[in-house]
């Protein structure tokens, strides 16, 4: 949204402020300034000059040698336009101008031979239209060496400001003028309207029936006879330039002007050119053909909101109008329309059409309906004005369920909780006020607050706090020493990633934040894609599946550059489709989930230590210490029985029983997708299930008493019997002194037979409550053997006490 600041003066008294100032606010308040152009700056040394002489370049039969001056010095310059004569005023930058169309400074030239002192400029060099057919030749009358951006009107500084979607009242000069107002302590000086109407009764000459009052709450239209259709008035021309706007004709500029100032997005319709002398407002019954004022024909989709005359369409609702009904230079009789339309009906036909307007953005995050009455009678009155028309009495008003202002009711007490610090009451009254909302009533411990519609972001007493701040400024909030936050007794999913996240931090893990849109191909890889609508572009044509392309992305444009070891986690949502055709939520998965990669050395380049790859120990070592952390009681990590084809040998992660997630070391495939030529590591959780499995309390244990003592045995078993299983079996089938069960030592050997392995079992056995004796160990250890010899048809291969 792009904002004139020299417009904005004339609505709020900004005189004793500077435009760094006003700047600076706009951005303190929310409404980030994104770009500035100060075209006082950017004109510099371009001015009106004057042509005294011209005659033909000796070198060049398309190029003439010119004798220019500004009224205190003269100047040689080569200029190549056709139109260019002598005894004629011009558009003249000195050495030294910056010229916008190239980008670039202007310095002392030689061309062909003659030097050139400066250049005569066409409207396009100067970015002031797409006209290059020549220089441009001003009036007579034009000053003698006056700044270009003086003469144009255009000595003004625009900004451009970044607006949230919650935020569509600031699509506007007033929208914006209004929170300047109420940071300033200023007031707003809106436009007076005052309108000389005709003897001609509005409801004779035409007439508007509204028939889906649900999608339409408000159409307004006004009518002016008679008008003359021409060229703008200079000061409606330089304020459009201003802020990027091509002026076409005095009626349409006055549509788009309004739409600016107010916005409210406005149609103006050649009257004699609708049907019946009538609107009607529908819907599509049907796929429709229609041909818009760009020209083209599109297939408008069924459900849509239609303006039509008695007969056809003649626009597209809230989005633009047609070719059979646009203003022309022998148009007559103009009507106006003025309405509100529901902002989820323009936005889902914008979308299918893949057609956005400046009406269309502003309809789609919801306009004010009870301002219609104020900027009908503004366009009626300009036009009258500006075309010389004869606005005819009344105005036509379909309005039939008003949308009412909404009350909400604030407490003081809860402003300074929230907030942290107390602002005086009466300053708080004045923000409310100058933000254009009514206090309806007030005493010492609460406002209730009348927001108007122009506002439809404020639902809440949260909201209008955050006004509060907002307006009285983030900078002033002062810095509070100690504050005291009462613990919650539960932990919802945002602390609890927020856990994950500091924890992974400390361990040295950096945190990526990768695109959560991918290219179909890729996310197929790892699931059932979501398809967006309208891709912006072929490389971001889905919703991610996972967080694996995201990671080795990052990975791949790391190893491109050079860092090959990395140590890094990403949390984000992951989607899958469930169903093809999407109707509801329930048609697709959305789960947050937690990523590890690994790859590179662990171990680089220090004196006291050798290069050491990372291996999946490093993995497990990370995740063992983040589970236990966040203190779930049992981790197990298990193969895979079928291997998704990203992995090569997948593991599946269990917490206390549940699957959680998944890791490994990734195919050569996949890496070889992403061009990435080195091993990588990579683990995936399930955050949200994660979250749902109880944490064991923690609790004080007192410091052990009395001594440990261990036991290793070693079996020989078949190659199919899996550590997991025998340890399962030994703690089901012990006595509760034994404590810990860990392999040390798992390797094969042609010495204990084809399909045989060694598997050796370190057991820690003690009590609480007094010293083991040797016996009891004893008996225990070799009972345990017993059974696992037996179980496991296992060969003992020794003990070492």
């Amino acid at each position: 949204m792009k904002i004139s600041l020299k417009w904005l003066r004339e609505l709020i008294d900004l005189q004793e402020i500077s435009n760094e100032e006003i700047i600076s606010k706009l951005t303190a308040i929310g409404l980030e300034v994104e770009s500035v152009e100060d075209y006082s700056s950017m004109y510099k040394n371009i001015v009106v000059g004057y042509v005294k002489e011209k005659q033909k370049h000796p070198n060049a039969d398309k190029l003439s040698v010119t004798v220019v001056t500004d009224g205190q010095q003269e100047y040689q310059v080569v200029c190549g336009a056709p139109n260019c004569q002598a005894n004629k005023k011009v558009v003249f930058a000195k050495v030294g101008a910056y010229i916008p169309e190239f980008e670039q400074t202007l310095s002392k030239a030689k061309i062909r031979g003659i030097e050139s002192f400066g250049m005569l400029c066409s409207e396009k060099e100067l970015k002031l239209s797409d006209n290059h057919d020549g220089i441009m030749i001003l009036e007579d009358n034009a000053p003698l060496g006056e700044e270009i951006s003086k003469y144009f009107g255009m000595d003004d500084c625009v900004v451009e400001i970044g607006i949230t979607p919650n935020r569509p009242d600031a699509l506007s000069h007033i929208g914006v003028a209004r929170d300047l107002a109420a940071s300033f302590n200023k007031k707003v000086k809106l436009p007076e309207v005052i309108l000389n109407e005709g003897n001609v009764d509005v409801n004779t000459i035409a007439s508007v029936e509204v028939l889906n009052v649900k999608d339409c709450p408000r159409y307004a239209a006004r009518v002016v006879k008679n008008v003359t259709v021409k060229e703008s008035p200079d000061w409606l021309k330089n304020k459009l330039k201003a802020i990027g706007l091509r002026p076409i004709n005095n009626i349409v500029d006055i549509t788009n002007y309004l739409l600016y100032e107010t916005g409210q997005p406005l149609h103006a319709f050649d009257l004699n050119r609708l049907e019946g002398n009538k609107i009607i407002v529908r819907s599509a019954e049907e796929d429709t053909k229609f041909t818009t004022l760009d020209s083209k024909e599109r297939i408008v989709p069924k459900g849509s909101l239609f303006i039509c005359d008695a007969e056809k369409p003649v626009a597209l609702a809230g989005i633009m109008g047609g070719e059979n009904s646009e203003i022309k230079e022998d148009t007559k009789d103009v009507l106006i329309e003025c309405a509100y339309f529901n902002p989820s009906v323009i936005r889902k036909t914008a979308k299918k059409l893949q057609l956005s307007t400046d009406s269309s953005y502003r309809f789609e995050r919801g306009c004010d309906p009870n301002n219609i009455s104020y900027v009908v009678d503004r366009t009626a009155q300009l036009i009258a004005e500006l075309a010389g028309g004869e606005i005819c009495k009344g105005v036509i008003d379909i309005y039939p369920e008003k949308i009412s202002n909404k009350d909400i009711k604030i407490r003081l007490e809860r402003i300074t909780r929230v907030l942290g610090f107390e602002i005086p009451k009466e300053t708080i009254k004045n923000i409310f006020i100058g933000l254009g909302f009514i206090i309806k009533e007030e005493n010492n411990e609460y406002f209730l607050v009348e927001v108007p519609t122009f506002r439809p972001d404020i639902d809440r007493e949260i909201d209008l706090i955050e006004e509060v701040a907002r307006i009285y400024g983030y900078d002033n909030i002062p810095v509070i020493e100690k504050i005291t936050i009462p613990m919650k007794s539960t932990v919802d999913q945002s602390e609890f990633c927020d856990k994950v996240r500091n924890y992974l931090i400390s361990t040295g893990c950096y945190e990526i934040v990768s695109n959560s849109l991918q290219k179909e191909d890729s996310a197929k890889i790892t699931g059932n894609p979501v398809k967006v609508l309208n891709p912006i572009s072929a490389d971001l044509e889905v919703l991610r599946t996972s967080l694996l392309q995201g990671a080795l992305i990052t990975v791949r444009n790391n190893v491109f550059v050079g860092e090959k070891s990395l140590k890094l986690f990403e949390i984000g949502k992951v989607f899958n489709l469930k169903n093809e055709n999407i109707q509801s939520f329930a048609d697709f998965t959305e789960e947050e989930r937690l990523s590890v990669i690994l790859t590179g050395n662990a171990v680089d380049n220090v004196w006291y230590e050798r290069n050491r790859l990372y291996d999946f120990y490093d993995l497990k070592g990370i995740l063992d210490s983040l589970f236990s952390k966040i203190g779930y009681k049992r981790v197990d990590y298990k193969k895979a029985e079928n291997s998704d084809t990203y992995y090569n040998g997948k593991i599946e992660i269990y917490v206390d029983n549940q699957l959680v997630g998944n890791c490994g070391y990734l195919s050569s495939q996949v890496l070889k997708k992403f061009d990435i030529n080195q091993k990588v590591i990579f683990a995936e959780i399930w955050l949200e299930k994660l979250k749902n499995i109880n944490i064991k309390s923690k609790k004080f244990k007192e410091l052990q008493k009395y001594p440990k003592v261990h036991r290793d045995m070693a079996f020989i078993v078949d190659k199919s019997v899996n550590y997991d299983q025998m340890k399962e079996f030994i703690l089901k089938n012990s006595k509760n002194i034994l404590k810990l069960v860990e392999p040390f030592d798992i390797f094969e050997s042609e010495e204990f037979g084809k399909n045989k392995k060694s598997i050796a079992i370190r057991l820690e056995y003690y009590d609480e409550n007094q010293t083991l004796t040797e016996e009891v160990v004893e008996k225990e250890f070799v009972g345990i053997i017993e059974k696992v010899c037996k179980q496991f048809d296992a060969q003992l291969r020794g003990e070492i006490k």
